[in-house]
């Protein structure tokens, strides 16, 4: 029946090995249609200052979906039984054209918002959440952001360019996408130059920013709260940049910064967004190539279906 949940591919029918990879081992669809959410890659690293690698992110995170087995024990989160859900593909891009690959990406999303469904990403670098805000939020509703990062990407432009990895919130909230007053940058560390004109553009805007010693003097479920009071009050997209992360869960990303969150910290304020009106979200950043083991992309999977439970149970909610 087309209304009925789309079940995850599960081990217990058929060997993990066997079957296609997917994202968090969901069926796979052609299209948005008939879905309450959507999982979808944009593999796409055009937007990257150093360290490339991420266009292979999406492919390597549905390899190392192999054992998402679809609830979450800790909160009892069904989301493939109470929505909708597929893999359906990867975004086009244009690997000698940057600014028409930012196009291609928002049209792909688009199409996602138009056939009624949430979306779900993995990128690519982390201006890929420009195309997905663009493509699926209505400036005259913006949303308000949870966003773990180790950097702030406020950034005006990098080289003369405007659409990079260190400019999409800038630009976000320029296109009136995004609330800055709803926007709260978890994660925040590492060396930046003596003035540092993001973070100052971030501060004029209202963002609320916590540096990774406020997110350990504080407490992970101190920081859920804090994101809720921040965020709450209307629609809500979540953007994980795996170098939010401590390296030594995540060393696969093109940016890493020591001295981050750890995966149990991820979790705890993951889960303590429960209740917001999260509508939208991607993972984003992981670089294979600098991880040849897949720890990065293994940590990425589990985190997006995370994401994707918080988002479940919203949807069935409306």
């Amino acid at each position: 029946m087309a209304n009925e949940p789309l079940k995850p591919v599960g081990s217990e029918t058929i060997a993990p090995f066997t079957y296609p990879d997917t994202l968090l081992r969901a069926q796979r669809q052609t299209g948005a249609e008939g879905l309450d959410i959507a999982l979808f890659g944009l593999p796409y690293d055009g937007g990257t200052i150093a360290r490339d690698g991420a266009r292979h992110g999406p492919s390597q995170i549905r390899q190392m979906s192999i054992n998402i087995r679809g609830t979450n024990m800790a909160t009892g989160a069904s989301p493939f039984a109470a929505c909708r859900i597929a893999d359906i593909g990867d975004s086009p891009v244009n690997s000698f054209d940057h600014e028409a690959s930012v196009d291609m990406m928002t049209d792909y999303c688009a199409k996602i918002a138009a056939a009624g469904a949430w979306p779900l990403a993995a990128g690519g670098d982390h201006l890929i959440t420009l195309p997905v805000l663009r493509g699926t939020v209505d400036p005259a509703n913006p949303v308000g952001l949870v966003h773990f990062d180790a950097h702030p990407g406020t950034h005006d432009e990098i080289f003369g360019t405007k659409l990079n990895h260190a400019t999409p919130f800038r630009r976000a909230i320029e296109d009136g996408l995004v609330d800055p007053r709803r926007h709260v940058m978890i994660g925040l560390r590492g060396t930046t130059r003596e003035t540092d004109a993001a973070l100052g553009w971030a501060a004029e805007q209202g963002i609320t920013m916590l540096d990774i010693d406020e997110c350990y003097d504080q407490g992970p479920k101190a920081v859920a709260a804090k994101a809720r009071e921040v965020a709450g009050g209307g629609p809500v997209y979540v953007t994980l940049d795996v170098d939010g992360v401590d390296p030594a869960d995540m060393p696969g990303t093109g940016s890493p910064e020591p001295g981050g969150l750890r995966m149990r910290d991820m979790q705890v304020i993951l889960r303590g967004l429960a209740g917001l009106d999260i509508v939208g979200g991607d993972v984003n950043e992981v670089s294979p190539p600098l991880d040849p083991t897949g720890y990065t992309a293994f940590n990425a999977a589990h985190l997006m279906f995370e994401i994707l439970c918080l988002m479940g149970e919203n949807r069935a909610g409306r």
